[in-house]
Parts: structure tokens; C-alpha cells; sequence
């Protein structure tokens, strides 16, 4: 789903043009090839019309190729080998980021690919323009971390460009600000003599001049300006003295830098944190293929280096010209107290083969500088965990967007993570003093006895058997608190709002609403909780708070004893709205609860049914002071007193029928795009380093870090860096429920807390003394058999 800019491409081109005449006269000519092929200029292009102009652009050995084009779409295979193909061929690509500015994970393909110069937009005051889009990169989402982009930035606001026809006009848009950045790397080729521009310039050696010599400017952080302004001398100067090397982009991580350095600089290191990860980029400009032949190396500054933990992931083969550097990095135990400053160096080699003429391999050393602030392990109530293993967005699905209200934009694209579209969310948090960790593994692979708060919001994907068991367990004997932001989902809405793709030639058809609510329901099931399937919208008032709920859904299952708030909407899903005009052509609205509070043993939960107010892609209006008292409740168990009045207190349970609740759609094969469904359960590389590879705790748990002289082990609690003793932890056991139970009968106490099974070492009692009577009732029926066979044989002897 690649878009075609034919606004603004064609004005920009003429000037380009007149700065790259020794590189870009077949420009017009290959942009003149694609639109030949586009039946008009509003169709949306096949990749294939793409493909067959790129194949002309190699046919023809151009040197720059500038593309003011871009989607979402970065699972587009054919289109993205093909690029690969392009910078495989030498052929130096740069590509406009998109405008979908200010919005975080909204960086497009192809700008978004390593081997591509991405550029953003900035205006003449050198501040990032707000159509300008923002990364970071969400290919890696949810296993890992997003790279840095844009690569750089350059004018893109009111920009004199000229009329198809005749004369000038102003231009604005990340498809001016690529030209530009073209047109300059047009003009660093022209200094290189043409006999030595294949042995000197590529895409690597051209991104290295470009980064390294750009204006970082004052302000804007990594993900919204890259290296910084991109400044013509400064390269030239790289340029004129160039040794083909490797290095890494960004060169420096650092804690102090901010903002530049956000979001990693807005939250210090402590132990037993999740891995913080930093996703680098290898530029290596000795060769279109280079080799990682041995794992990278951490050189501390000084003995306090030695309490970091780095674990590296990498490409062991860069291709084309580009590979990833991940920092998995984790402060030990034995830092658990410790505040200060953490410095040294990272270093991966590097070796491609020798180019023509040479016989020896080229070898290069890539360093990469981090400063990182360290501090003591915080307490656990203000400690939050944000789930993003249950996130799922587009590609590969169609995931539709969380607020129908919004037409200009019907996929769910932007990550859902905590530093694209809930970057100010996150920024909101720290300033109010809480520190959250993101877990892009299953429920398994954390230990709760660390954690106030498990935040899950606006999740698409299913649950692991053992995660529901674990969460259970998790809430009520570890006093886990839990926050539930979700989302609309109803069928007959979704079956509605399916659509002709022209790229894919077929129907797509949303794989689940805003949120996978029947996933929800079977997570919250052994609380009593469950959400229906309603699409609620209106403005409304709590403590003198005006918010307003879009396209969120309503809550049907509640225990007796929580606190549930309710508030009049309308339902416009597809079935409510038939519903109401039927009944009143008016569209009354009704009293829908929306949102729950509730304590469940040791552990307390707080659903919401909308999470609009908290995700910054089409907010209207925010939930933030909410999310801080939700957050207070289950982290600290301090009760808002409007949220928690009396007259909200349910004296009886609210209860749906099954046959009322949300149900899975029958005609989509979900384990296409789910984590879960047809996978194994397994804690990856962003989870603890002891449980990476296993099941996670209590389950199978890892030996601990070796001991650092001169720092005490510190035992940060059960399950972390050792053996778990689970001699005095109780296991939930799940059965059917009937009506009756959600109404008390089988309940604990006034809050409807679930009854727990009894202590660990009663089952394997239990089964043990079963197992030994079974023995013997064999042992006892075989000693009978043979009693009866030698009477048999005595008898038939006297016969």
C-alpha cells in the first residue's frame, strides 16, 4: 500500500534537477515511466508499477534515486526486496518520511528501512514542522526495539518550488524536504572523481556523511530529527577524506542528553528492571556484505561499569550495506542501591570482502559511547509494567482504528507502544513519579512481587492458558495490582467495515475490534469481570473532570462488593443502532458502566472501557488525572473518594448471560496474526535475562549473576535471578461456572474473591497416596488370578 505523492513531486523535481545534472538527468524520465502507469493521478498504485521502475532505474545505472513516496506498509515483501535490490546495486535512495506528523510510529516505507536515507521535515526557524512524521521504526514491535529515525531532517515548510505550467509556488511536506537532501547528495557525488565513485560512495558511505556531519539541533529528540539538519560542508569535509569503515548510528547513547536522548534519558537505569533496549543501525561502508564474526564487547570506564548486564542481539550478516545493533541492558543485583553514572564503550568488528583489486579482507571496529544514569531499584507500588507482548497493529492484519469516530485513517498502524502513540502518556507517568517497564513477553516472564500495577491497554491478541493461571495467582495471593483500558468490539461492526484492497486484489476484513474483547473476558473471567460488546459515545462529567468516550465498550460482568460508575451514552455499534431506532427514533441514551474498581484478595483491579483518552494518535480529550488514581488504587491502595463513594458500591453483582457476551469471529484464521494462537509459550529476548528461552517463573527459572567484588548480592524478591520456592504459593485451579456463581455462591467474604485450592503439597499428597492404592489393587487382583489358576491346576491334576 504504497501512496504516490503527485502533489508535490513534480515542482520539486525542475530545481533538484539543475543541482544533479551529473546524476539525475534520467530522473524525469523514470518518474515520467511510473506515471505512465497509473490509470489517474487519486488511484492508490500497484506495487508492481513500482517494481517494474525500479528494475528500469538498475537497467539504467542510475546513482540517486529520490522517492517522495510512502505507506505504512512495510510487510510489502515485493517492494521492500526490491529496495534492497536498489542499494544492493549501488544506487544511493532517499526517501520523504511521510506527513503524518506529530504522531509518533508513523515513520513510512521505504524511509524507514536502514539502507534508505529517511528524511524529515523542519521549517526555516529549524523547529520540526508538525506534518513532519516521527519514528521510532515499528518493525520490531513487539519483540524488540524501534531504530532512529528520520536519518536526517531538512527544509520542508514553504518551500519555493516551481508550476507544472509556468512560474513558482510555496510547497510544504516531507516530499519537498527529500528533494532537497537529494539534490545535496547529488552535489556530494559530483566532488568524488567519476573513476572512484564506485569504489568510495554507496548508500552506506553516503548515510555516514550525511549523519555524521549533520546540525543536531536544539530541542527535538532522536525520533524527530535523526542525526539532526543535514549541512552540505560538513559532509563534504567526511567526504573528501573518506577510508571505506563501519560505524554504528546513533555513535552515542546518553542518559544526560536530554531531550534529545528521550525517551532514555527520562528514566534512569535500577536493578531488576525489564531489559532497556536500544536498537543501533551497522552502516557498513566497506562493502555491499559484511560479517559479525563475533559477539560485541562492553568496555566499562571504571569497576561501577561492571554492575551493567548488556545482552546483544545483531545481524551476523549485513546485507545490503546496513545490519542492527540491540543493547538488551539490565543493571545487577548488586546495583540495586547504587546511584551514579555508568560510562564506556561497545565495539563490534566488522569484516567485508576485499573489493576489486585488493587481496586482503577490510576490517573495521564500530564504537558505540554509553553514559547511563543509574539509580536505586524505586518501590514496587510505583512500579509499572506495560504489557505490548498482546499488541497487534497493521501489517499483517487489517487492525482497525480505536475511535470510529475518525474517517481519514482506518488502520490501528502507529504501534501501540509506550514511545509512539502513548509517548506523552509515558511522559505524564515519570513526571508524576512512576517507572514503567515494557514486557514484550508473555504474562509468564515477570515476576509480580516486583510490580504495582500490570497496565494492559488496548490489546488485541490472545492468552496463553498459562498466563490467565498465572495472572489469577498473580492478583490475589501476590497482591498484583491490574489496569484494563479496552476497546469497542462488535461483529456485526466489524463485518460492516470491510473494504476492496486495489494493491492485494481481495477483501479485507478487520481480524478483531479495538481490542479483542472475547481475549479480555477469558483473562478477567476468574475475577468476575467481562466486557459486552456495545460502542459507546458521548461527553461526560467525573469530578468535575469533562472527558469524553469514544467508541469505547461497556462493562456486563461485575463481582458485588467493587465500585462500578456508569454514565448515559449512546450505542452506535451496528446491532445497538438498529436496536434504538427501532425503539425510539429519538437515540436515547442509556446508562452504560464504564468503568470498575474492585479489591480480589492480596491484589486490586480497575477496568476501563475505552482507552481514546489515553493514546495521543485522535485524542479528544485525555484520562490522564484517572489513569493516576487508577494507578494509586492498585499500586498503593490509596481510594479516590469520588471514585470509591458509596453511592457507586454494587450491592449485587452485574451479570451477562454467555450467550449475551462478546463471541470470536468464525470466518477469520486469527493465528495468522497472533502471538499466541499455534505458538509456544516462551519468554523472549526482552524479558528478564534469567527466564530468556524458558516458560518464565514458576515455571523454569535460570541461575543468578555472578557476584561483583565489592557489591552485596541483593535478593530483590521471589523468583528474580533464582530459584523460586513455591512451597508456600497456592495455584489457582479453573472450573466451569454457572450463573450462580458469579452471583456469591462459591465466592469468599463480601468482595467475591474465588475460593483457593489448598497448599501446594496436598496435590502431590494426594496423587502419591492414589498412586499407591491403585499399585496394590493391581498387586491384590494379580495375587488372586494366580491363587485360582494353581487351585485350577491342582484339580484338573486329580482329574
Amino acid at each position: 500500500m504504497i501512496i504516490l505523492d503527485t502533489e508535490h513531486l513534480w515542482p520539486v523535481l525542475s530545481p533538484v534537477k539543475m543541482l544533479s545534472v551529473l546524476v539525475l538527468h534520467l530522473m524525469p524520465r523514470f518518474m515520467r515511466f511510473v506515471f505512465s502507469r497509473m490509470r489517474s493521478l487519486l488511484q492508490v498504485s500497484y506495487t508492481s508499477w513500482f517494481l517494474d521502475a525500479f528494475n528500469y532505474a538498475i537497467a539504467t545505472n542510475m546513482d540517486v534515486l529520490n522517492l517522495s513516496i510512502g505507506g505504512p506498509d512495510y510487510l510489502d515483501l515485493p517492494f521492500v526486496e526490491k529496495v534492497w535490490e536498489i542499494t544492493a546495486n549501488n544506487i544511493i535512495m532517499v526517501s520523504a518520511i511521510g506527513n503524518d506528523g506529530p504522531l509518533y510510529g508513523t515513520l513510512n516505507n521505504p524511509a524507514d528501512q536502514s539502507d534508505v536515507i529517511g528524511v524529515g521535515g523542519i521549517d526555516y526557524s529549524d523547529h520540526i514542522a508538525s506534518f513532519s512524521s516521527r519514528g521510532m521504526s515499528t518493525w520490531e514491535i513487539p519483540h524488540g526495539y524501534g531504530r532512529v529515525k528520520p536519518d536526517v531532517v531538512a527544509y520542508g515548510r514553504e518551500i519555493m518550488g516551481s508550476k507544472i505550467s509556468t512560474g513558482c509556488k510555496s510547497l510544504s511536506g516531507t516530499s519537498v524536504a527529500s528533494p532537497v537532501v537529494a539534490g545535496v547528495v547529488c552535489l556530494l557525488v559530483s566532488i568524488i572523481p567519476e573513476n572512484k565513485r564506485k569504489e568510495i560512495l554507496n548508500p552506506a558511505s553516503m548515510k555516514q556523511a550525511l549523519v555524521e556531519g549533520a546540525a543536531k539541533l536544539a530541542g527535538p529528540n532522536m525520533y524527530e530529527q535523526g542525526a539532526g539538519r543535514v549541512d552540505l560542508l560538513e559532509s563534504y569535509e567526511i567526504l573528501k577524506s573518506y577510508q571505506p569503515r563501519a560505524s554504528i548510528f546513533p555513535s552515542v547513547l546518553d542518559y544526560t542528553d536530554c531531550p534529545y536522548s528521550w525517551p532514555f534519558c527520562l528514566q534512569p537505569l535500577y536493578a531488576g528492571a525489564m531489559p532497556v533496549i536500544f536498537n543501533a543501525t551497522v552502516l557498513n561502508g566497506m562493502g555491499v556484505i559484511g560479517y559479525v564474526h563475533s559477539p560485541p564487547i562492553w568496555h566499562p570506564s571504571n569497576e561501577e561499569g561492571n554492575l551493567l548486564s548488556i545482552r546483544f542481539t545483531y545481524s551476523e550478516v549485513i546485507w545490503p550495506w546496513t545490519g542492527y545493533l540491540a543493547l538488551h541492558m539490565q543493571i545487577k543485583e548488586e546495583g540495586a542501591h547504587f546511584s551514579g553514572v555508568i560510562e564506556g564503550n561497545v565495539t563490534v568488528r566488522v569484516h567485508s570482502p576485499p573489493a576489486q583489486g585488493e587481496r586482503a579482507v577490510r576490517t573495521s571496529t564500530c564504537v558505540l559511547k554509553l553514559k547511563l544514569n543509574v539509580f536505586p531499584t524505586p518501590p514496587r507500588s510505583k512500579r509499572v509494567l506495560w504489557d505490548q507482548f498482546h499488541s497487534i497493529k497493521y501489517p499483517p492484519g487489517y487492525i482497525p482504528r480505536d475511535s470510529l469516530d475518525v474517517r481519514n485513517d482506518i488502520l490501528d498502524w502507529h504501534g501501540d507502544h509506550l514511545h509512539t502513540n502513548f509517548h506523552i502518556m509515558f511522559n505524564m507517568l515519570r513526571d508524576a513519579g512512576y517507572y514503567i517497564e515494557t514486557l514484550g513477553s508473555p504474562l509468564t516472564c515477570f515476576d509480580a512481587s516486583q510490580y504495582g500495577t500490570l497496565l494492559m491497554v488496548d490489546l488485541e491478541d490472545e492468552y496463553f492458558q498459562e498466563e490467565i493461571e498465572k495472572l489469577r495467582d498473580d492478583v490475589i495471593n501476590t497482591g498484583l495490582g491490574l489496569a484494563v483500558f479496552a476497546e469497542w468490539y462488535n461483529v456485526d461492526t466489524m463485518v460492516k467495515m470491510r473494504f476492496f484492497d486495489d494493491n492485494t486484489r481481495s477483501w479485507w476484513t478487520p481480524v478483531t475490534g479495538g481490542a479483542n474483547i472475547p481475549a479480555l473476558n477469558d483473562l478477567l473471567a476468574p475475577f468476575g469481570i467481562a466486557f459486552g460488546d456495545k460502542i459507546l459515545n458521548g461527553d461526560f462529567s467525573n469530578d468535575d473532570e469533562q472527558s469524553r468516550y469514544a467508541s469505547g465498550t461497556d462493562i456486563v460482568r461485575f463481582p458485588r462488593g467493587g465500585y462500578v460508575h456508569s454514565f448515559p451514552f449512546l450505542d452506535s455499534s451496528e446491532s445497538g443502532a438498529t436496536q434504538n431506532l427501532l425503539l425510539n427514533s429519538g437515540m436515547n441514551k442509556a446508562d452504560s458502566p464504564i468503568l470498575g474498581l474492585l479489591e480480589v484478595g492480596e491484589g486490586r483491579i480497575a477496568v476501563y472501557g475505552d482507552s481514546n483518552c489515553l493514546d495521543s494518535s485522535h485524542m479528544v480529550t485525555n484520562c490522564y488525572r484517572l489513569l493516576r488514581k487508577i494507578l494509586d488504587f492498585t499500586g498503593s491502595n490509596i481510594k479516590d473518594p469520588v471514585l470509591f463513594s458509596k453511592s457507586v458500591k454494587q450491592d449485587m453483582p452485574l451479570y451477562e448471560d454467555d450467550n449475551h457476551l462478546s463471541s470470536r469471529r468464525t470466518d477469520v484464521n486469527f493465528s495468522m496474526y497472533s502471538a499466541v494462537l499455534g505458538k509456544d509459550l516462551i519468554c523472549r529476548t526482552d524479558s528478564r535475562f534469567e527466564v530468556w528461552g524458558t516458560k518464565g517463573y514458576n515455571l523454569h527459572i535460570r541461575g543468578r549473576n555472578r557476584k561483583l567484588p565489592g557489591y552485596d548480592v541483593i535478593d530483590l524478591g521471589r523468583g528474580l535471578n533464582s530459584t523460586i520456592d513455591t512451597s508456600n504459593s497456592r495455584h489457582p485451579k479453573f472450573t466451569e461456572k454457572n450463573k450462580g456463581d458469579y452471583f456469591g455462591n462459591r465466592y469468599l467474604g463480601e468482595l467475591d474473591v474465588p475460593e483457593l485450592v489448598a497448599s501446594q503439597w496436598l496435590v502431590p499428597a494426594v496423587i502419591a497416596i492414589t498412586g499407591f492404592v491403585l499399585f496394590f489393587s493391581i498387586w491384590w487382583i494379580r495375587q488372586k488370578r494366580r491363587r485360582r489358576r494353581r487351585s485350577m491346576s491342582g484339580r484338573l491334576a486329580n482329574l
